[in-house]
């Protein structure tokens, strides 16, 4: 652990010497304060991680001591030294927020076993903080590893989403990045310093999702030896993220409509009504509406949960991300794995682009570090990954390392690619593409026009 610093704050020369020299044997940094003022002082010159201070002081007491550190650093833990002769004066400094007070004369083994407990309570929580501020860094929008336009639109409408207390749906296929995108949107949400759990509910069998999802009470089935919160419960103030949405039977969809209604629930086996404030982000691979039709998934869940839709389309629809994902993949492996592996051939990346990618951002990420942890050179080839991939017999022209088709015949290929994936975003509306693209509508047309783009979704409609 590092460094611990305690001030001593009180007007009593013989018990400053003595608790100083105390802590001074367990080599803790040990500063000194005659009076609360000369305390106050050295707070607001040096880090401070403990204070003991007298009650009863000539110019300030100990309760003041404590709101006046506390404005100053509210992290600073307080400990009162005082011969306390009222229940009331005890209960005030716990209620003023004293970490603890301990009663004169001091037992010093009693007073060296709370200077470990708070170090070791101050150290836990140092810890989550900077836990915490790695996980908002790994899961802000701007660490998601992207280029396309596709996934510029996923991003945009994510953040602005974030802030909001809508219940947000989002979509797509296995290994596209559903899960990424939640944690993006929570951490960038105003609950980001309250609790982000999830519950997977492909994962969990009828019996026992209800439990998971609402908790149970002591003896309410077989197995129930006690009583157990659920996530909702566990999600108090924050997030729950429910992966998997569609595969929840019938009867739960019931209980957690009501959850997401009136924000109360019961646990299985209780009768006593919880309530609980939670945002809700779900998640699904399914084509709820088919399932609506099949009478397998509620209506009225559905436009429940379906507030704020986000699609995040497969890997072979935004292909233009192969290619950064793979070299943000080679070097989170090659830094895990301890290898020397610094880039790909153009032959490997070009095999890798021609695939389909059935399991999407996953299946790329597996096959990269199957690559970097097996391979034998600096650069990895086409013999670093597995041959039998069905594969294009046709090569990309939007492959950007791919320098055999002639400049403007490429830079036509992505702009088409542009349009059309804008108009296809936006259900043909020039006007709503444009400004996805950053044109102007009358730009738009031009190039449509030079590029010779059939508006297909108008014409449609």
């Amino acid at each position: 652990m590092p460094d611990f610093k305690i001030l001593l704050i009180d007007d009593e020369p013989a018990q400053i010497f003595s608790l100083k020299s105390f802590l001074q044997r367990r080599k803790y940094t040990v500063l000194t304060a005659n009076s609360g003022t000369a305390g106050l002082e050295i707070v607001r010159k040096n880090g401070v991680d403990l204070i003991f201070t007298d009650f009863r002081m000539p110019d300030m007491s100990g309760l003041e001591v404590i709101k006046a550190v506390k404005a100053i650093n509210p992290e600073i833990s307080v400990v009162v030294i005082t011969a306390f002769s009222q229940t009331e004066d005890a209960v005030q400094v716990m209620k003023e927020g004293a970490y603890d007070y301990i009663s004169k004369p001091v037992d010093l083994d009693e007073l060296e076993l709370l200077v470990q407990k708070i170090r070791q309570h101050n150290y836990l929580v140092s810890e989550n903080k900077l836990l915490k501020q790695q996980l908002q860094e790994k899961f802000k929008f701007e660490a998601i590893i992207s280029q396309s336009g596709a996934m510029e639109e996923v991003l945009n409408t994510a953040a602005r989403v974030a802030k909001s207390k809508a219940t947000v749906l989002i979509r797509g296929e296995s290994g596209t990045g559903k899960e990424l995108i939640a944690r993006a949107v929570h951490y960038a949400s105003d609950r980001k310093d309250k609790p982000l759990i999830t519950v997977n509910c492909a994962a969990l069998t009828e019996s026992l999702l209800e439990s998971e999802l609402f908790g149970h009470e002591k003896g309410s089935f077989t197995g129930a030896i006690a009583q157990r919160i659920g996530r909702f419960e566990q999600a108090d103030g924050g997030t729950l993220f429910i992966d998997e949405i569609g595969d929840i039977p019938l009867q739960t969809q019931v209980k957690l409509l009501r959850a997401l209604q009136f924000g109360e629930f019961e646990r299985v086996g209780g009768n006593q009504t919880i309530k609980s404030d939670v945002r809700v982000i779900a998640a699904t691979n399914r084509n709820l509406e088919e399932m609506i039709r099949q009478g397998k998934f509620r209506e009225d869940l559905f436009y429940r949960v379906n507030v704020v839709t986000i699609h995040i389309p497969p890997l072979r629809e935004r292909k233009t991300d192969i290619p950064v994902l793979i070299r943000h993949f080679i070097e989170k492996f090659a830094k895990a794995n301890n290898k020397n592996v610094t880039g790909i051939s153009k032959e490997a990346q070009d095999y890798l682009m021609r695939y389909h990618f059935p399991g999407n951002v996953r299946e790329l990420e597996n096959l990269i570090e199957r690559a970097v942890v097996l391979a034998r050179d600096e650069i990895l080839t086409t013999a670093d990954f597995p041959q039998g991939l069905s594969v294009s017999n046709e090569r990309n022209i939007l492959d950007p390392t791919d320098f055999n088709d002639p400049f403007p015949e490429k830079v036509a290929a992505f702009e088409r690619e542009m349009i059309e994936h804008a108009l296809e975003i936006k259900h043909g509306n020039q006007s709503q593409a444009a400004r996805l693209l950053g044109i102007s509508e009358r730009h738009l047309r031009s190039r449509m026009q030079k590029l010779n783009i059939v508006n297909t979704k108008r014409l449609e409609g």
